[in-house]
């Protein structure tokens, strides 16, 4: 349950979450995702996420924000905080980027919400689950601004598509 909700997040990147853990291979191709995962994990964000089944299905949306150092989701239209702190959403990621595999390459410049941002592809795998997608990174201040997130695990019936933007300013925690 919390391995979902930190994918859709993070996706919702706050993101969450989500993702990309280095091998030996990938890990200068993937450093700029790292750090931005890392950086996002410890900078105000508000996240929406849109999540579908690949093969169908209706779409789902969530909201998660990450400030304060806590993390917020929105489910059935009520806020809640969940008992993860930044600082634990870090070990986590860093975690996975020691156990998992992973591979990612720089795509092209692109344009988010008229802010330069870095595209990169990228394939994550760790414990049971799959992620393959494409990320944007701002390119002045190296933070995630759009994710889009393809996930196979077995704790899902159906493989999802998890399709994320982060906004970064005037980030409160709800009310």
């Amino acid at each position: 349950m919390m391995r979902n909700g930190l994918c859709a997040l993070a996706l919702s990147v706050s993101l969450l979450p989500i993702w990309l853990t280095a091998s030996a291979h990938g890990a200068d191709s993937c450093q700029p995702v790292f750090d931005a995962l890392i950086k996002a994990a410890t900078t105000p964000n508000h996240s929406y996420t849109t999540s579908t089944g690949i093969n169908g299905g209706k779409a789902t949306e969530a909201e998660t924000i990450v400030a304060n150092g806590q993390k917020y989701i929105r489910a059935r239209g009520k806020w809640m905080r969940i008992p993860v702190s930044s600082q634990d959403m870090v070990e986590e990621e860093k975690e996975r980027e020691r156990q998992g595999k992973s591979t990612c390459q720089f795509l092209r410049t692109d344009s988010v919400n008229g802010e330069t941002a870095m595209l990169y592809s990228f394939h994550r795998d760790y414990e049971d689950i799959k992620e393959d997608g494409q990320m944007w990174v701002s390119r002045s201040s190296g933070l995630i601004v759009r994710a889009e997130l393809d996930v196979d695990s077995p704790d899902n019936k159906v493989k999802e598509h998890h399709s994320s933007r982060i906004e970064y300013s005037n980030v409160q925690p709800p009310m």
